[in-house]
């Protein structure tokens, strides 16, 4: 099981949770145990296709996880994941 640490402008869509245990042994699990949590969260992490959204930055432990192997990066028991959308602005 995998800690995952929600921003607080994702928070709304697991009722306010700043984090989450979920399993998973790949990323891409861990993005479906939160997707069958809140449907709604999934349209922000991954787009129509199932790819990561461009703009949102996953990280398993120290490492982004588009640095290792994306949604098949492996995820051990204990690890924290983050999830950290991109921020723009002028």
């Amino acid at each position: 099981m995998a800690r995952v640490h929600l921003p607080s402008m994702l928070r709304p869509y697991v009722g306010g949770e700043k984090e989450l245990d979920v399993d998973g042994a790949t990323l891409r699990n861990i993005l479906d145990g939160l997707r069958d949590r809140s449907p709604a969260l999934e349209r922000r992490l991954r787009d129509e296709t199932g790819r990561l959204r461009r703009y949102v930055n996953f990280y398993i432990g120290d490492e982004e996880c588009r640095m290792l192997d994306g949604l098949d990066t492996p995820v051990d028991a204990g690890t924290e994941v983050m999830i950290i959308p991109s921020v723009a602005g002028g």
